[in-house]
């Protein structure tokens, strides 16, 4: 079957439909990563877009349901080069197109990946329509163009938890507040003996305090930080009562909370390659990222915050510390692992804060 993608400044991309048929939109975004594909696609980080692989082949090891960020996938559609038909793997439970059509997911193949990611590298990322229905192309350009922005969008309560819930441990009580949380920081914790009680983004701050934490995590999340209120108004009262630890759109809403201002980002980060410089130790870490806003470096004259770690692809702003309390974050994603595991010493430095350890 026929499909299309088509972007609202007319550009249209024709390919093979797999997985699920009929009719999606979101911002069209691209990821680098050359591995991967199933944590793309369990990423809450991913709602609301309709994501592009860079990547060539895409599906040759089939899905996995051991290896999922969350219970299911959160993308409005997914565009690659050559789907993979007869994965190999002995752990595989499905296809990719057998998971997508599950998950209700349109798949886009046969693609020139290369040239849509050129052109949304040029442009920028933009809101698209990917669709099975061919017959009238204008129309779907012009339902690209009505689509809603993903700024002013809230996504977080899309795909948080609903009600608190406790991961048991035999260690210090960490309370996760879920923005779309990805199983694996639940696993960083756990496995460094916590206790973990995730809380919905609305929880406040009095809600938190009573669960009596030893340390508060703001997690990664989709969308525009900006439309998370709660959350950041229950981080600005949670600083100096607690340590807190922000990790992607966590990072966004701390630095909010503590008088920063945020940008969206022409095409944003994307994938598992990415060199960031941790500016306190001198170290350069490969990390995985999933963003498309950023700290605006500009509005931290006069706050006691520094910028602790910076991209080497742009400059752009990868992590904060306060200069005065146990607070810190990072932009990327310390528990994805992509190869190497050694970005997850920030839950060790974490670790070193709740215990009263140097700030």
């Amino acid at each position: 079957m026929r499909a299309m993608l088509a972007l609202e400044d007319g550009a249209m991309f024709c390919g093979k439909a797999f997985g699920a048929t009929g009719e999606s939109w979101g911002e069209v975004v691209f990821n680098t990563g050359m591995t991967g594909y199933q944590e793309v696609l369990t990423d809450p980080s991913y709602c609301g877009q309709i994501v592009v692989m860079t990547y060539p082949l895409i599906g040759n090891c089939g899905i996995t349901k051991e290896d999922f960020k969350s219970q299911k996938s959160y993308v409005r559609g997914f565009v690659v080069r050559e789907e993979c038909t007869q994965p190999s793997n002995r752990r595989l439970s499905d296809t990719i197109a057998g998971f997508l059509e599950k998950e209700n997911v349109i798949g886009l193949s046969g693609v020139d990946t290369r040239a849509l990611t050129r052109h949304l590298r040029s442009h920028g990322s933009m809101r698209g329509v990917i669709s099975t229905d061919v017959a009238d192309v204008r129309a779907l350009v012009e339902q690209a163009q009505n689509c809603p922005h993903l700024t002013g969008q809230d996504l977080v309560s899309a795909v948080a938890v609903e009600k608190i819930h406790i991961c048991p441990g035999s260690g210090r009580r960490v309370v996760l507040v879920d923005l779309g949380s990805k199983l694996n920081i639940i696993r960083c914790l756990r496995e460094r003996g916590c206790e973990v009680v995730v809380v919905p983004p609305y929880a406040t701050a009095t809600d938190i305090m009573a669960l009596n934490p030893e340390g508060v995590v703001l997690s990664n999340g989709p969308g525009d930080p900006n439309k998370v209120p709660c959350a950041i108004q229950a981080a600005r009262e949670l600083v100096g009562k607690k340590p807190l630890l922000g990790i992607g759109l966590g990072h966004q809403i701390l630095g909010l909370a503590l008088g920063c201002r945020t940008y969206k980002m022409k095409f944003g980060h994307r994938g598992t390659n990415h060199p960031v410089k941790d500016l306190l130790t001198g170290r350069v870490y490969i990390s995985a990222h999933n963003h498309g806003f950023s700290i605006d470096e500009q509005s931290l004259k006069g706050l006691d915050l520094i910028v602790s770690h910076r991209s080497l692809n742009d400059g752009t702003v990868e992590g904060l510390k306060h200069r005065n309390f146990p607070v810190f974050s990072v932009q990327y994603h310390p528990e994805a692992s992509p190869g190497p595991g050694d970005s997850e010493y920030i839950f060790d430095q974490f670790m070193d804060l709740m215990a009263g350890g140097e700030r």
